[in-house]
């Protein structure tokens, strides 16, 4: 008899922890919004867009990065705001993903990560080779 209380309390632990640990998890998921979405948040979030050309500034006296993203499908922009350095092969991004939350003070997607896609050296090998 006392074997199945045992087995009763240790069924109610595991199942508390699991679903403590699907909570946590579920709190640092940062999700791919789309721009008025990410204007709205309370949270990160992820958004993603091209590099508008000739829109990036980088300030060195407080090391921040400005520059606009442009959603292809719906034509919206968005202005980002990056503190840290700037990634050397920014310039050159065809993609950016910034990783951060919407400042409604200054108007601007404050990123706290960039993740930034190039063209590659590469691409466009495999044919060249087989043609």
């Amino acid at each position: 008899m006392k074997s199945k209380g045992y087995y009763v309390v240790g069924s109610i632990l595991l199942l508390a922890f699991i679903g403590f640990s699907l909570s946590s998890f579920k709190q640092t998921l940062t999700p791919y919004v789309s721009y008025e979405e990410a204007r709205t948040a309370n949270r990160m979030v992820q958004v993603a867009g091209a590099l508008e050309k000739g829109s990036s500034s980088y300030h060195q006296d407080n090391q921040s990065l400005y520059f606009n993203l442009k959603d292809l499908k719906t034509q919206q922009g968005l202005r980002v705001r990056y503190k840290g350095v700037k990634p050397g092969n920014f310039e050159d991004a065809i993609s950016v993903v910034a990783i951060g939350h919407f400042d409604a003070a200054t108007k601007e997607f404050e990123a706290n990560k960039l993740l930034v896609k190039c063209p590659s050296k590469y691409q466009g090998a495999e044919v060249k080779q087989y043609s």
